[in-house]
């Protein structure tokens, strides 16, 4: 018997000529199709499409009467739709008992839209509802809105802070917890702005941060920098003081560090503890919806979400604007493709010819890196059935309803306060969910509505996140991660009655309760990231550029080695390699999955794990990459440096961590460890997603390891000398030449031994100068390896690390094998590392006195003596006698550069 189409699929439009299927469909399942019964010749999986009416070759395929592909050859009903880039994300994934069709039958289809002014109409104003609706939210002063939550937020200016205000908030973890009446006190750490140059992306971090720091929802803030990053305390304030941002009716502070780390820990305490009674008093009172702002996002998207998460979130947003709120919808590439659903209804025509000219600067900026559109979709996305972007596109725009009136467009993180009225408003933002949540916030967004099919974890520290998802199965597997199920309109509720249980709990958080991710207890903040490339001048020179080939430079240093270099007490692994720690990592494929990585290491040490088997810690690195970027120069950057710190020396186990969406899963990473020979059978793999949310994803991480350690080989102790080691240096500017001297001493000695020396491309130690002369000569230093990419021959390696960004840098130096780092700082002590030690020394009287506190040691100017003593400490911190003084104070940080072409999509 043949089954009827509406109970196994669903259709966007009554228009379309493919339809969605629900749930797995088997080979040979027979469905009832309008020419007739037919069974299907391929499995078509849940989310993928099946062609429903005949194609002919060169005819458009449909989704919600819109195209999206051309058909390469005529498509019968029942066919399995599919284009190239799905069917590879497919056998990537190696799904079980799979009929897939062998090759693609039709290709992506992205029509360049075409405004007619000639045809336009102005779009109506939404009406406003009879019995306007409340919500108990927090009235702050001046023009600063109604706050949903009541915080007190630590904000790093720039990156380089990054490290403290985590610190200050795990300080004073103790004191918020005494005044439960608050809703936490929350760093605000990121990755912008701290490099050497000016960021092309500075106006957006300035608006971001402006924003943050007069939102509603924060009580009070405090701003903290070091004074001399491109972005700084002095430029932000002055920049918000010309742009009338109301700095003067929020509770703040602007601290620069430099009084040493625990003084400046104190310092900051201090003004929370003044600011604290004050904000922990403030109260709720009944107001208008006229002071809600609600962001509007998706990530982890499927084909489900442009029928049911997005259209739910769309019509949430639209009860909300009938009451007075607003509105924001951004992830500008995300709409291209969709542009005539959003500009049907839209206030008058320079608001769609500005929505427009948005889309033509986004495309642009993709130019400028080599990019397309396409660039968009994740690996993630095309499994769940979203092929490509047009696709990907026509569902995302659904999140603004048909009946909401599109009235302005603002730039990224443009305050939302300057617009003449509530309504529905875009904002120019990339499709990177955690960046464009960013600008939302910093616009002034004070509730977040997040649609995902795969089931994202995001949160934001001082905003509420409501997540829903897009099918009843997705949102039962992750049940304490979920919010809202707009399952329920496929499961075949009315989608009215949806609506009507979701703004109550709209009405209910934005009042204070709790979602599931402020229960779980963790948050991301990412700002829109830098790009390097401002038009297309050096993209040929860029695309052209040879890979490293992993050999050594053939240099004989012309300084001789130290005659009696301290001897190391290091490990000898079963590989035959030296290690001088022996550690368990859980690594995060994509930034969704970081937090979790970090609370499965933090259990582990809790509880002594891995301790009988000679392990000292485990680690859970958290940083910003994996999900929303665009370029293939990126993926093969994640794939190659995940692969580093897998088979780092000093690693000893290790698990990837998937969220299960983004753009290098664990299948891929499957994949690409087997074809550089590394076997896949030695790692753990877990999921977030698939595993069934956090506690049931730290559960599965906990049973690997404990299965994995009692039988992990030991490593055994032996004592060595400076062959063994793989040493990285590091400048934070141009060195003294005493200093470059000692340096060179020390490569030298290493070098000479039989180990190996690495430094990044744009080091300041490899510009012409002493440490150059004397250690390479006349050998150019050209880039030896790639960055992250694991070291197989011992030499003196430079590294292609295409970043003069000091955390960048050394991540990249450290995915590359180097057991410790050795740099030399100027100005101010530099953050750590997690995995690898840095040793930071300073020359004589460069560093201020409460700085010299931070750093390891200063030089005395004696080049013969320093290098004698750079390699006792070295020999001390590979020895493990000696901790960094960075690493000592948890001053560390880790972040994954994107390189010269990589960009946010």
């Amino acid at each position: 018997m043949s089954l009827p189409l509406t109970t196994v699929s669903r259709l966007p439009a009554l228009g379309d000529n493919v339809a969605i299927a629900i749930r797995r469909l088997e080979a040979g399942e027979v469905l009832a199709f309008a020419e007739g019964d037919r069974a299907l010749p391929h499995t078509v999986l849940e989310g993928h499409r099946l062609a429903i009416a005949p194609i002919a070759a060169g005819a458009p395929l449909l989704s919600w009467e819109y195209p999206f592909g051309r058909a390469l050859v005529p498509i019968a009903p029942g066919d399995y739709v599919a284009n190239a880039s799905m069917l590879e994300a497919i056998r990537v994934r190696q799904v079980e008992g799979a009929r897939l069709p062998e090759r693609a039958n039709f290709a992506d289809l992205l029509e360049p839209y075409q405004f007619e002014a000639a045809g336009f109409r102005p779009g109506a104003p939404v009406p406003p509802a009879e019995a306007p609706r409340t919500f108990a939210g927090y009235r702050r002063p001046g023009r600063r809105g109604i706050g949903t939550r009541n915080v007190i937020a630590i904000v790093g200016t720039s990156s380089r802070a990054a490290s403290y205000v985590r610190l200050l908030a795990e300080r004073l973890r103790p004191l918020a917890r005494v005044h439960p009446e608050l809703d936490g006190i929350v760093p605000i750490a990121h990755t912008e702005g701290g490099d050497r140059e000016e960021p092309n992306n500075a106006p957006e971090i300035l608006r971001a941060l402006a924003g943050f720091l007069v939102h509603p929802n924060v009580g009070a803030v405090l701003a903290v920098d070091l004074g001399v990053e491109p972005v700084n305390n002095g430029r932000l304030e002055r920049f918000m003081r010309v742009e009338g941002y109301p700095l003067e009716s929020v509770r703040h502070g602007f601290l620069t560090l430099g009084r040493g780390l625990m003084a400046d820990l104190a310092e900051g305490e201090r003004w929370i503890r003044e600011w604290l009674p004050a904000v922990a008093a403030e109260q709720r009172t009944p107001e208008p919806l006229s002071g809600l702002r609600i962001a509007l996002q998706c990530g982890g998207s499927d084909a489900f979400s442009g029928v049911s998460g997005n259209p739910l979130a769309g019509a949430l947003v639209h009860e909300a604007i009938r009451h007075g709120a607003t509105g924001v919808l951004t992830e500008t590439d995300e709409t291209m493709g969709g542009e005539e659903h959003l500009l049907r209804n839209v206030r008058d025509e320079a608001t769609a010819r500005a929505f427009l000219a948005m889309l033509d600067r986004f495309r642009d900026k993709m130019a400028w890196h080599g990019l397309t559109a396409e660039s968009n979709p994740s690996a993630g996305n095309r499994f769940r059935g979203l092929y490509n972007i047009a696709l990907k596109s026509l569902g995302a725009v659904h999140k603004k309803d048909p009946r909401s009136r599109l009235d302005t467009v603002i730039e990224y993180a443009q305050p939302l306060r300057d617009l003449e009225a509530p309504g529905f408003t875009f904002m120019n933002g990339p499709g990177n969910d955690l960046e464009g949540i960013a600008g939302q916030v910093g616009a002034g967004c004070n509730l977040i509505l997040f649609v995902t099919g795969n089931g994202s974890i995001t949160n934001f520290p001082f905003v509420p996140t409501l997540k829903i998802t897009t099918t009843s199965r997705r949102h039962e597997l992750l049940r304490n991660e979920m919010d809202l199920n707009a399952g329920r309109y496929l499961d075949g509720e009315p989608m009215a009655a949806v609506v009507a249980d979701g703004f109550e709990l709209l009405l209910a958080t934005a009042g204070g309760a709790r979602t599931q991710g402020e229960r779980a207890g963790h948050a991301q903040v990412s700002l829109w990231r830098n790009w390097r490339q401002t038009d297309t001048s050096r993209l040929a020179a860029l695309r052209a550029r040879t890979a490293p080939d992993g050999r050594p430079l053939a240099v004989v240093p012309a300084m001789a080695p130290r005659p009696a270099p301290p001897a190391l007490a290091v490990f000898r692994r079963a590989d035959g390699r030296h290690a001088t720690e022996r550690v368990g990592l859980v690594l995060p494929t994509s930034l969704c999955s970081t937090q979790i990585a970090r609370m499965a290491a933090e259990r582990l040490n809790a509880r002594g794990a891995g301790r009988a088997a000679g392990l000292s810690r485990f680690l859970g690195f958290t940083h910003t990459e994996g999900c929303g970027f665009g370029g293939e120069t990126m993926y093969e950057l994640l794939q190659r440096t995940y692969r580093g710190y897998l088979t780092h020396p000093n690693v000893a186990v290790a698990l990837l961590l998937e969220h299960g969406c983004e753009k290098v899963p664990n299948d891929v990473m499957r994949h690409r460890l087997a074809a550089a020979g590394v076997d896949p059978a030695g790692f753990g793999w877990a999921s977030v997603q698939l595993d069934g949310g956090i506690e049931r994803v730290l559960g599965r991480i906990d049973a690997w390891f404990d299965e994995r350690l009692a039988t992990l080989p030991p490593a055994a102790p032996v004592t060595g000398g400076p062959g063994c080691l793989r040493l990285a240096l590091q400048a934070a500017g141009p060195v003294d030449p005493a200093a470059a001297q000692a340096l060179a001493a020390v490569a030298a000695t290493v070098l000479a031994a039989g180990g190996s020396v690495l430094l990044a491309a744009a080091d300041p130690l490899l510009a012409p100068g002493i440490f150059r002369a004397k250690v390479l000569g006349e050998v150019e230093p050209r880039p030896t390896l790639a960055y992250g990419e694991p070291l197989v021959v011992e030499g003196l390696h430079v590294v292609a690390t295409e970043s003069s960004h000091w955390i960048e840098n050394l991540t990249g130096l450290s995915g590359c094998g180097a057991h410790l780092a050795l740099t030399v700082v100027e100005a101010h002590a530099r953050q750590g590392h997690p995995l690898m030690p840095v040793l930071q020394v300073a020359a004589p009287g460069v560093l201020p006195a409460a700085a010299r506190a931070e750093i390891d040691a200063e030089l005395t100017g004696e080049p013969a003596g320093d290098a004698d003593a750079l390699l006792a400490l070295v020999a001390r911190v590979a020895g493990r006698k000696l901790a960094p003084a960075a690493n000592a104070q948890g001053n560390i940080d880790f972040q994954l550069t994107r390189g010269e072409l990589g960009l946010t999509t």
